[in-house]
């Protein structure tokens, strides 16, 4: 194939994808599953829908320095700092379906500290993406690395996934979890143990 076809092609199916708006695409979905999006309780499903997706998936319009902007002070702490129970909400990149939870970051300064309501945010900008937990859990650490530069950070995600609990195999109480330990947190098993100390929760259903 020569390379100015190929560009046509790319092009034409660019302007496939591009015709017609997510409420419109949805309708066509609500027909494919064998509704009719004309009946009075789908009306506006196919608007509400688009809005709500757009919303789940904010988080690719987010980016750290917005959201830092700037919070970030100097000053002198050789404690760990904890903000636990975060709680997030995403979707599944496998099946569009929700898995949500809550996730524990801590981090070990070195010369600077975060503004506390940042981490939340940047969980946030991660999790309104389409992802999976394994990634979800190693982009908030490895961003946090990178912004505040401490010596070690670690982070623990907890989650229930409806493409286990709604299809699939139908498991109504199974939970994931998943941990990233950077620097002082996978180097130093009396700091790892801290944190899990810190995080622990006597009645939580996961543990």
């Amino acid at each position: 194939m020569k390379a100015n076809e190929a560009t046509v092609k790319i092009l034409m199916r660019k302007q496939e994808l591009d015709e017609g708006t997510i409420a419109d695409l949805m309708k066509q979905i609500l027909v494919k599953i064998g509704e009719d999006p004309a009946r009075e309780g789908l009306i506006r499903t196919p608007e509400r829908a688009e809005k709500a997706l757009r919303f789940l998936t904010s988080g690719y319009q987010m980016d750290v320095q917005s959201i830092v902007n700037g919070a970030l002070f100097t000053q002198k702490c050789d404690e760990m700092v904890v903000v636990r129970d975060i709680e997030f909400y995403s979707m599944c990149e496998h099946h569009l379906l929700p898995f949500f939870g809550t996730m524990h970051v801590a981090y070990l300064p070195k010369d600077k500290v975060i503004g506390l309501s940042k981490i939340p945010r940047i969980v946030d900008m991660f999790a309104r993406r389409l992802q999976v937990q394994e990634r979800l859990t190693q982009e908030v650490a490895e961003t946090l690395q990178e912004v505040v530069e401490p010596k070690g950070i670690g982070v623990i995600c907890e989650a229930r996934h409806f493409c286990m609990m709604m299809r699939g195999v139908e498991k109504q109480h199974s939970g994931t979890v998943t941990s990233a330990m950077l620097g002082a947190f996978r180097d130093g098993k009396e700091t790892r143990d801290e944190f899990l100390s810190l995080v622990s929760h006597r009645n939580h259903p996961f543990y």
